[in-house]
């Protein structure tokens, strides 16, 4: 089957008009619309939609337009009809919010809603943060919301609503003159014309009280007609793979009449869901579905055991592998036998350095002064009582100068600590049993079998 990918190429852009001055008037208004249409369609094959509002709430609104002239001619006709004293701009965003909800149900694209406003709302904190919580449900449908206020003043009232708004959806506030409107307006159509954008499964984080708002907004498999051929459209087969029972009977999406196991559909939501395990878009026309919360959990539980059963084992064995590495890198160091050792002539001479004869390398002119007298060393024995007494130096304990008698070059050797001290190991001589095969040392007769050991 051809899966849907995360290319979302496909975008509406939404004139939302919450304009109630003549700060910027009709003939403008209606002229750079048509103008950023028209280079808009340039770049991409876009549609377009308009919402403005008439007096006591009532909005008029068109969606999924080509043709500009269908756009402009909704200002023409309204534009006399808009409220002169209020702003509808939390009512406005409500409505093509909901209008975004619905189409996704069907397919992702991309949605881009301009609000051109120009008097701030008087609408309570309670309808902003109504609105507001639709809004972050809309980032998880690739929805992008520029806001361009027109005015004279510096300052509003509701600068920072706007700017979080905006910022929540990855659009930009913009302030301007109505002499500056074209700037600002076509300024959008260069820095968003690329709408070709890939992303997640969902574009933001799906929050877990909002689990109700999805599983309203999916859509449930259902039931085959007679006509349909049974099998499944991810494996291709009649008799689920997975659970091999003839009870787990196909569904198909409503939308585009792919077909479903349960367990199909169950392993593929856990892979390829929205934000919860039980709900998912369609992999051949996108639409949101849902399939029963239970059911799937119990898919879950059953993969996630086994998972987790292997990633134990492999776990245990990586653990033995890092021991294993660890004993090989920190393994004691191999004593060499006296009679294997290389003899090494080292001469010892006195640390005064009058003694030393300067090395070839070094010029005559070089003058050495002496260090002052060291105090008398100390001795301390190594292993206990019985150990072995080693002089130490308590001043001049941290390098050492010898000289090599057959090359005469100067060398400096540090010293070790007495704490990395290791008293030389015994040779262990092992013997084994030709008889019995045991392992034996210091004995001259095997203690198993008898035998002589050679």
């Amino acid at each position: 089957m051809t899966t849907g990918n995360n290319l979302i190429s496909s975008e509406e852009i939404i004139f939302y008009i919450d304009l109630t001055t003549e700060n910027l008037t009709k003939e403008v208004l209606i002229e750079e619309i048509r103008s950023f249409i028209q280079k808009k369609t340039k770049y991409s094959d876009s549609t377009f939609g308009i919402v403005i509002f008439q007096e006591d709430d009532n909005p008029i609104s068109f969606y999924n337009e080509n043709d500009p002239k269908s756009i402009t001619k909704v200002i023409e006709n309204y534009w006399d009809l808009r409220p002169k004293n209020q702003s509808y701009f939390e009512n406005g965003l409500f409505l093509i919010l909901s209008y975004i909800f619905s189409e996704n149900r069907l397919k992702r694209k991309i949605c881009r809603i301009i609000v051109i406003s120009d008097t701030p709302s008087k609408h309570s904190e309670e309808y902003h943060q109504a609105v507001y919580d639709l809004i972050v449900k809309s980032k998880n449908f690739s929805t992008i919301i520029d806001i361009i206020r027109i005015g004279e003043s510096e300052y509003y009232e509701d600068d920072i609503k706007l700017k979080v708004i905006s910022s929540e959806t990855h659009g930009g506030t913009f302030y301007c003159h109505n002499k500056q409107f074209n700037d600002i307006l076509s300024s959008l159509i260069k820095s968003k014309q690329e709408f070709n954008i890939i992303q997640g499964e969902e574009g933001g984080q799906i929050l877990e009280q909002d689990k109700t708002f999805y599983e309203q907004l999916a859509t449930e498999l259902i039931t085959l007609d007679p006509e349909d051929e049974e099998i499944c459209s991810i494996c291709e087969l009649e008799l689920c793979p997975i659970c091999g029972a003839y009870s787990d009977e196909i569904h198909k999406c409503y939308n585009c009449n792919a077909k479903y196991h349960g367990c199909c559909a169950s392993r593929y939501s856990l892979i390829k869901n929205i934000g919860f395990k039980h709900i998912f878009r369609c992999p051949q026309c996108e639409s949101l579905l849902k399939l029963d919360e239970d059911y799937v959990n119990l898919i879950y539980e059953e993969e996630f055991e086994e998972l987790q059963k292997i990633v134990q084992k492999q776990d245990i064995e990586l653990v033995s592998q890092e021991e294993q590495d660890l004993e090989e890198v920190y393994e004691p160091e191999q004593y060499i036998e006296e009679e294997d050792q290389q003899e090494i002539i080292i001469e010892e001479i006195s640390i005064e350095p009058q003694n030393l004869p300067l090395p070839p390398s070094l010029p005559s002119i070089l003058k050495i002064e002496p260090p002052p007298s060291p105090p008398p060393p100390k001795k301390i024995r190594i292993g206990g009582f019985f150990g072995q007494e080693v002089e130490v130096d308590s001043i001049n304990k941290t390098k050492e100068i010898k000289i090599i008698s057959s090359r005469e070059t100067l060398v400096i050797k540090e010293n070790l600590s007495i704490t990395a001290l290791r008293p030389p190991r015994k040779r262990i001589s092992l013997k084994f049993c030709k008889i019995c095969g045991s392992s034996v040392k210091n004995v001259i007769k095997c203690p198993n079998c008898g035998a002589t050991i050679d």
